[in-house]
């Protein structure tokens, strides 16, 4: 990967937490937290 890559990726993912943060309280990055800990979760499990 590329630094311009990587620069592209990483902007790309803070404007949509920006914009998640603005638009919708960071409901999204809430719900995807939760998830992930849920995924964490089921993957410590099956260990």
């Amino acid at each position: 990967m590329t630094n311009r890559i990587a620069l592209a990726l990483g902007l790309l993912i803070l404007g949509a937490l920006v914009t998640d943060v603005w638009v919708n309280e960071s409901a999204a990055s809430l719900f995807l937290a939760k998830k992930l800990a849920d995924v964490i979760e089921y993957l410590a499990f099956w260990r």
